[in-house]
């Protein structure tokens, strides 16, 4: 499964509308039910309007009927860790079973 995720998460990121910082990130979340969802990043001029990709992942999957998050992950500069911010951190934390970041990784 994780390297399903990660998949996703790839894929996910080439969709990323980042004019302003030309920093792509996807994310993949895997709900309780099985589902994946994906997002990316979308910036905006308005920096505080931004969506971070993890936000818009599970947005998506919440906006369909999800509700507990069992794991994601998380791609951006593929030569660096990339982290969540501190709103994400705490969207995670709101929707997930488990509330520990378990790892990070570079791929």
């Amino acid at each position: 499964m994780k390297k399903e995720l990660i998949k996703k998460a790839l894929e996910a990121r080439e969709l990323a509308y980042c004019p302003y910082s030309n920093f792509k990130v996807g994310a993949a979340a895997l709900f309780e039910d099985g589902k994946i969802y994906t997002g990316c990043n979308v910036e905006n001029a308005s920096f505080g309007a931004t969506n971070c990709a993890e936000r818009t992942a599970i947005f998506k999957g919440v906006s369909e009927g999800a509700r507990v998050l069992k794991a994601m992950a998380l791609v951006g500069d593929l030569n660096s860790y990339t982290y969540p911010c501190g709103i994400c951190r705490q969207v995670i934390v709101e929707f997930a079973e488990d509330k520990d970041i378990k790892k990070t990784l570079k791929i």
